[in-house]
């Protein structure tokens, strides 16, 4: 495994051009584990939510529908 002081070495050896790709490389690789912790978080917080929300939604669903019910029923006595 490499040390610090080996990749800095190696990186003492590299040309301009190498030292972007590289500190692109590095960039690329904090971003990828970023998002990779924030898509986490999101999930886990949506699953969180729907849990919470669920039997509310249902009972709202279910509310919902009888007064749907009652208004077809209006509808068909015209």
């Amino acid at each position: 495994m490499l040390t610090i002081e080996q990749v800095v070495r190696e990186l003492n050896e590299l040309d301009e051009t190498e030292i972007e790709q590289i500190a692109d490389y590095i960039a690329f690789l904090k971003f990828r584990n970023r998002h990779k912790i924030l898509s986490a978080v999101e999930e886990s917080k949506l699953a969180s939510l729907y849990a919470e929300f669920a039997d509310e939604d249902r009972e709202l669903a279910e509310i919902g529908m009888s007064d749907f019910f009652e208004e077809l029923k209006k509808e068909d006595k015209l």
